[in-house]
């Protein structure tokens, strides 16, 4: 915090605007630290209190106005890349939706104050066709509640802020190491989990798939994805929609003496790697991520001069 008030002390709202426009587009800078300072010296007179918060709220609505003209022109695509750079890219995409279908367009006003959707909402508001009255609207009361709460948070303490910024003074190379090791610890475990994970469970190519289809094999297909793509990309026929918490919960009713291949549109096939490894550990030896995902399948189907299958040509499935 020390730290981030001398920035703000020296640059000012320039400073302000730059690391809130960094965490809306999505770099690993927390704004509220920034939010808060701004407060604080707001509280002291050392930064104009309606200037701070207009900054801080233009530069957000600029992030995210980026991000939602990307989904709406982009689609899906953009959820997929932002999804892969995440440190959880299997449910990430899943989450969002999951959030926006529960609450609609007040997703909006919540996202800033939720990690991890902050970046992602804006997009996905375009994917699904906001219109940008409601999405303006929304979006902005959200981000004016965000920037409000943080440097209001600030501005209301600044006197034990204070005291905060000369403890931070003794304490900040300690908790620094702290903080930095923990973090660092915690991306490197991941990043070793998820390679981990990648390399040990074997995946079945679309042609492979194909082949058992042809010699009679009959293998149940499970489709991952979440329901929005679902309605945006046909899955194979036949297929079962479940989520990956839904596969995992129903494991007894799986069959032991069929190939069961699972699929989903997430980058590095992440759902149906992660699904397959939960169900191999409870013992199911003929589990499957399909690689490539429902994206392979079209590309080989489309190869083969194969026609799209309608909506009312898929087979169904009961569970």
């Amino acid at each position: 915090m020390n730290e981030t008030v001398q920035f703000l002390m020296q640059q000012g709202t320039l400073v302000l605007f730059a690391a809130v426009l960094a965490e809306q587009i999505g770099l690993p800078i927390p704004a509220l630290p920034f939010l808060i300072a701004a407060g604080a010296l707001a509280g002291t007179g050392q930064m104009e209190l309606g200037m701070a918060v207009g900054t801080a709220v233009v530069a957000a609505l600029l992030g995210d106005q980026v991000w939602y003209e990307l989904g709406r022109r982009r689609g899906r695509r953009v959820l997929n890349w932002l999804c892969q750079i995440s440190l959880e890219p299997t449910s990430c995409v899943r989450r969002t939706e999951e959030f926006f279908a529960r609450h609609g367009v007040r997703s909006l006003v919540m996202a800033k104050f939720i990690p991890g959707l902050s970046t992602i909402a804006p997009p996905l508001a375009g994917i699904v066709g906001l219109t940008m009255p409601q999405y303006l609207l929304y979006n902005g009361l959200g981000t004016l509640l965000w920037v409000g709460s943080g440097i209001g948070l600030g501005y209301v303490f600044t006197d034990q802020l204070d005291q905060a910024v000369s403890m931070a003074a003794h304490l900040g190379p300690t908790m620094a190491l702290i903080v930095v090791g923990s973090v660092g610890g915690y991306v490197i475990y991941k990043v070793l989990h998820v390679y981990r994970i990648g390399r040990l469970i074997p995946r079945l190519t679309v042609r492979e798939a194909r082949d058992r289809i042809s010699s009679g094999a009959d293998p149940m297909f499970i489709d991952l994805r979440p329901h929005g793509a679902r309605r945006e990309v046909l899955g194979i026929p036949g297929s079962l929609h479940l989520s990956v918490d839904d596969v995992i919960a129903g494991h007894e009713k799986l069959p032991r003496d069929r190939d069961v291949i699972l699929y989903c549109a997430c980058p590095n096939d992440a759902a149906s790697v992660q699904a397959s490894a939960k169900l191999r550990e409870m013992g199911l030896t003929r589990v499957w991520p399909l690689a490539g995902g429902i994206e392979a399948w079209h590309a080989i189907a489309s190869e083969a001069g194969q026609k799209a299958l309608r909506p009312s040509e898929r087979v169904t499935v009961a569970a």
